[in-house]
């Protein structure tokens, strides 16, 4: 799993604890809804801007939502051993 898709799965995983719809998260954040999913398919790599944004509205700081981000990718890289 590349960086991009464990910060998709970070971020739809964060959105639907909280039951947002993507659209719902796009109107909070000030991001486009095609931009949010984008960034859930791994498609697009977020800017340093919209992790803060994002963590904001999700109530989360930046330093967490990478640190899922980073679980994501290391628990990919180990099974792939």
């Amino acid at each position: 799993m590349t960086p991009e898709e464990a910060f998709g799965q970070a971020l739809r995983v964060l959105r639907a604890e909280r039951r947002w719809s993507q659209e719902r998260l796009a109107l909070e954040s000030g991001v486009d809804r095609s931009y949010i999913s984008l960034l859930e398919r791994g498609r697009q790599s977020p800017t340093l801007d919209t992790i803060f944004r994002l963590a904001t509205v999700l109530a989360i700081k930046p330093s967490d939502l990478l640190a899922r981000v980073e679980v994501h990718v290391g628990a990919l890289r180990g099974r792939a051993r």
